[in-house]
């Protein structure tokens, strides 16, 4: 049995696609995954599963969520392996302190190295970004990501991919879980 994490995009950000954790965890349960926990409010589940192949869990649980809640929520799939590995190779994790300017956007898909070329931050803020295949690595070392326009939407638009952005905090924790 291996272990993956699913981050949902876009769920309990206002009043749209409102989803309790309790839930949640009962549909991943319901598709036979083992030791399902959540972390935060987030759409954040960390399980275990007999399954290999992570768009087809991914798939799963977007599924289930549009059948039993009636809500399209796009849902990436990692294994414990991988976000270990994200874990270890961000280039920022060195240079601050403040786990609060440093995030991951997690990618669906590898974007088109021409849209990765081409991705510059807007308006001149100070952002640094390093893409490496499904993952987008932020420092934002003069603020928040909160006051910023290199959002989770602009990512999407210029590489042309969905993403789910985490900061690094949740990262860390979503990896300790996994392994645990």
């Amino acid at each position: 049995m291996d272990r993956y994490v699913a981050l949902l995009r876009g769920i309990n950000l206002g009043a749209t696609n409102r989803i309790g954790m309790a839930d949640l965890r009962r549909l991943v349960s319901a598709l036979g995954h083992h030791d399902v926990k959540t972390y935060l409010q987030s759409g954040n589940v960390v399980f275990g599963s007999d399954a290999s192949d992570a768009e087809r869990l991914a798939a799963g649980i977007e599924q289930v969520i549009a059948d039993e809640l009636g809500l399209a929520v796009p849902v990436l799939v990692r294994s414990a392996r991988e976000l270990a590995a994200v874990v270890d190779k961000n280039p920022y994790a060195g240079r601050e302190t403040d786990p609060t300017r440093l995030l991951v956007a997690f990618l669906r898909t590898t974007p088109k190295p021409s849209s990765v070329d081409a991705l510059t931050a807007p308006g001149g803020e100070s952002v640094a970004f390093t893409v490496v295949r499904r993952e987008a690595y932020l420092h934002f070392p003069d603020g928040g990501y909160g006051r910023s326009k290199f959002t989770n939407a602009y990512l999407e638009k210029k590489l042309g991919v969905v993403a789910t952005t985490r900061n690094w905090k949740s990262v860390r924790a979503l990896s300790e879980l996994a392994a645990g």
